[in-house]
């Protein structure tokens, strides 16, 4: 096998263009337990993910979580998925062609937008190679993940090296790891939680809830729970709550160790059995919805806030395709390309300089 992926056929007369490449988590192709199994299978052998002794982790995933678990995770996607699939793969095409859109009126130069997925398909290799194919020599990396995690941002950013290791004429890089505290992003996330009680009036509890990561990354030296918290507290300050108002947890914790505190579903039930009249739920961390958004929290938490005593429950979906969300991301998109736009591009031009380098090449003896 060699070192190297084939480069893609190379033409004198293709301009130089700059991709951006967004990465998501994953989502199965289906929602059973056999289009579950190759997609945990993947997602929990990520060493970022779980980081147990391979010695001692592969024998549980292989002989006993991956025997159980897609059954009864495959109930859960079933749960959600719609018409046109997982929820989580429409909301990040979505999204994606409308930061193609975005862009397009704010500047003229052509710029590429792609999607993968960390799990799963499209898989960034593929992605990255359709922007190779495409001409691009620059490419802008944005994980979807607001908050820095090792096993979200982290791990998303590995997939990338690891494709340029195996990359034989490689681009020039560059990547954005967080936007926890990024004005446009929080503001997108005021608005949509503005717009929501606007409609539906106001909650005695605004709850935040973040995806969960084990204590032991914390104390480790992973930045994502301080992120996280300073995101609530943004948030907050921008709605005007004060400090009883509001709470900050995590959800979806896995195994027997301790994870970041306090637990949603706990916190839930507590606020039910303290006979809460209203409770929104909002995950800051997640820009497009999907199972841990939808069923996790718009089904389980429900559930378990309304069987402990609770009044009314609402959850607050994600940024989604909001139109304010789409220009935020397409404001980290510009801020990070400096340097990179050419400030006087002009089409006729580009197209003349392809011509006259192809016509040069052949002349050299190239074929094209």
């Amino acid at each position: 096998m060699p070192a190297f992926l084939p480069e893609p056929p190379y033409r004198h007369d293709q301009p130089s263009r700059i991709g951006i490449l967004l990465i998501n988590l994953g989502t199965p192709e289906a929602p059973t337990a056999a289009g579950l199994r190759p997609y945990l299978a993947e997602f929990l052998s990520d060493r970022r993910v779980v980081e147990i002794p391979p010695a001692v982790w592969k024998p549980i995933l292989h002989g006993v979580i991956l025997r159980t678990r897609p059954a009864k995770s495959a109930e859960k996607y079933a749960s959600i998925w719609g018409a046109e699939g997982s929820p989580l793969k429409v909301h990040t095409e979505r999204q994606t062609a409308l930061l193609q859109q975005e862009l397009a009126g704010r500047t003229p130069v052509p710029l590429v937008v792609e999607y993968a997925m960390r799990y799963g398909r499209p898989a960034v290799r593929d992605a990255l190679g359709k922007l190779r194919q495409q001409g691009c020599d620059r490419i802008l990396v944005l994980p979807l993940y607001p908050q820095y995690a090792a096993s979200s941002s982290g791990t998303a950013l590995d997939a990338v090296w690891r494709v340029l290791l195996t990359t034989r004429n490689v681009p020039d890089v560059r990547t954005i790891r967080h936007f926890h505290d990024h004005p446009g992003y929080l503001d997108a996330l005021r608005q949509s939680v503005d717009s929501y009680w606007a409609e539906h009036g106001h909650p005695d509890k605004l709850v935040m809830s973040f995806h969960g990561i084990p204590k032991r990354s914390l104390d480790l030296g992973d930045p994502y729970h301080c992120e996280c918290q300073k995101t609530g507290r943004l948030l907050a300050e921008a709605l005007g709550l004060s400090k009883d108002q509001y709470r900050i947890c995590f959800q979806s914790r896995f195994g027997k160790a301790e994870w970041l505190k306090p637990y949603t579903a706990q916190t839930l039930e507590e606020l039910g059995r303290a006979g809460t009249r209203r409770v929104d739920v909002i995950c800051p961390g997640f820009v497009a919805d999907c199972l841990e958004t939808l069923e996790e929290i718009g089904m389980e938490g429900k559930a378990g806030f309304l069987k402990a005593g609770g009044g009314e429950y609402h959850y607050i979906p994600a940024l989604n395709s909001r139109a304010t969300w789409i220009s935020a991301l397409a404001d980290l998109v510009m801020e990070n390309l400096g340097g990179w736009l050419p400030e006087d591009w002009n089409p006729i031009e580009e197209t003349g300089v392809c011509d006259a380098r192809l016509q040069h090449a052949r002349a050299l003896g190239a074929q094209n």
